[in-house]
């Protein structure tokens, strides 16, 4: 895997080797943030199930000022941690081995306000529905914040939840769609 643009553009990270994760593709990982950047002036992320940390990375490279790097699975922790210290970033990341809703809890706890919250779990493992309602329940995205799901075009997702609504919606293959989730009243966007 690699870092596609910014300042760690070239960049190679390393992937978590096992089955339990699955990294987003560098053509989805570009058209994702073709979406909603491509480059930014600051703010947060959460990479809620982090994995090996590429897209919270890639979140810092194009501008974020910081992201919080969430994954139960030590090996995935290990990995993020390989990564950050390989590019140099550990002042911009916290990185966390938990579950994903007692670290929304625990972010929840600390009145953070993220830009954008990363959620890509497991497939057919977790449900979106009870992860949406997490997040919007914390209050933890600013206005105008972003969720973005990663997930399989099969699942079913609602079309808003108390305060959200789907901002952008694709499909890239029979195995990939992303849903993206804006803070705030919609409009023209």
């Amino acid at each position: 895997m690699r870092i596609i643009a910014g300042d760690f553009k070239g960049n190679r990270i390393q992937a978590v080797p096992n089955q339990l994760t699955r990294p987003t593709g560098d053509k989805v990982k570009e058209s994702l943030f073709q979406m909603i950047g491509p480059f930014f002036n600051g703010g947060i992320c959460l990479d809620l199930f982090a994995g090996s940390g590429a897209l919270a990375i890639e979140a810092i490279s194009r501008g974020m000022n910081k992201a919080i790097l969430v994954d139960k699975q030590p090996k995935a922790i290990s990995i993020i941690h390989q990564n950050v210290n390989h590019l140099h970033i550990q002042d911009k990341v916290e990185i966390y081995r938990n579950d994903a809703f007692r670290a929304l809890k625990a972010l929840q706890k600390r009145a953070l306000q993220l830009d954008i919250i990363f959620l890509d779990p497991p497939y057919h493992k977790v449900s979106y529905d009870k992860l949406l309602q997490g997040i919007t329940s914390t209050g933890i995205v600013n206005e105008n914040g972003l969720i973005i799901c990663e997930h399989d075009p099969n699942i079913s997702i609602e079309d808003s939840y108390e305060g959200y609504h789907i901002w952008k919606h694709e499909v890239y293959n029979t195995t990939t769609a992303i849903t993206i989730f804006k803070k705030g009243v919609k409009d023209d966007d």
